[in-house]
């Protein structure tokens, strides 16, 4: 069975993705937004745009950032203008399935009203956790990058126990550090006391910043607020994983002389070979009709 596959624009992890999406058997890969790179694809079309058959698609795949507001996409490898509008949606065949990693009200409407599928990739807990694994790693190497001391012995608060600060806490302090986890369920207060960590009620995380290093958010809501950031040491530094803009008060530490990090698509920098190797996998189980939404 034929297969047709459009990808519109990425990131370096998308360079792995294409490559296994190459794999499956009777499949043809449309570049969109690719054109600046210098290694070519052998196999695959290259396409503007404006030429793209939107009909005989059976998925279209988003860059992680989706669209923002108004249907634009970030290209990386091109300086095409891309725009998707709603009555680019409504092109699409209605078994067309939809790949983002995250979406928005105007991405998650326009393909509604379309009546395509679409599949954020980051709300998957299967891809979430896996992420968080180059996730954290990458935090640790801007964690060494940004300070004059080891991460070993160093103080350090995760904000927030979901996917991602889990795994972060558990890999700063199997190097040692002295790891403090943020949250408000008291079941996730309860676990991360279990995993011998220091649990701390998010509302109080204001009385706990003085005794810190390292201050890592993973909420993307603001909560590392003026009050946190206030009783931080001058020497403290804020790395923000949270989708842009952060839940970090930027200015405000900007102020105070802290230097604050907002650490966008680490996956993509650090590990885009197994980010996208991780993307691939998901996006093939529902190409070959195995794939499970959440």
């Amino acid at each position: 069975m034929d297969r047709f596959i459009g990808v519109i624009g990425g990131d370096a992890r998308y360079l792995e993705l294409i490559r296994q999406l190459q794999e499956l058997s009777g499949t043809t890969i449309y570049l969109v937004g690719f054109d600046k790179l210098e290694q070519g694809y052998t196999g695959l079309k290259q396409v503007d745009f404006a030429d793209l058959e939107l009909g005989v698609l059976d998925a279209v795949i988003l860059p992680i950032t989706g669209t923002d507001h108004d249907g634009n996409v970030e290209t990386v490898f091109s300086d095409q203008h891309i725009q998707l509008s709603k009555q680019w949606f409504s092109q699409l065949k209605k078994s067309a399935m939809v790949f983002t990693g995250i979406t928005n009200d105007y991405l998650t409407t326009a393909t509604k009203d379309a009546g395509v599928s679409l599949i954020p990739l980051l709300n998957r807990d299967d891809v979430a956790i896996y992420n968080s694994i180059p996730t954290a790693e990458g935090t640790i190497m801007m964690a060494i990058e940004h300070t004059d001391y080891t991460i070993h012995g160093s103080r350090v608060i995760v904000v927030g126990f979901g996917r991602v600060g889990h795994t972060v806490a558990n890999k700063f302090s199997a190097l040692g550090a002295k790891v403090s986890v943020s949250a408000r369920s008291i079941m996730d207060l309860a676990r991360i006391t279990e995993m011998g960590l220091t649990a701390i009620p998010l509302a109080e995380l204001q009385d706990y910043t003085h005794d810190c290093d390292l201050l890592i958010n993973t909420i993307p809501a603001l909560v590392v607020n003026e009050k946190s950031i206030q009783q931080l040491p001058s020497h403290g530094l804020i790395i923000d994983l949270a989708s842009k803009p952060g839940g970090t008060d930027f200015a405000y530490a900007e102020k105070r002389g802290v230097k604050a990090i907002l650490a966008r698509s680490l996956p993509g920098i650090v590990a885009p070979k197994t980010a996208g190797k991780i993307l691939a996998d998901v996006i093939k189980q529902f190409l070959l009709g195995k794939g499970k939404r959440i």
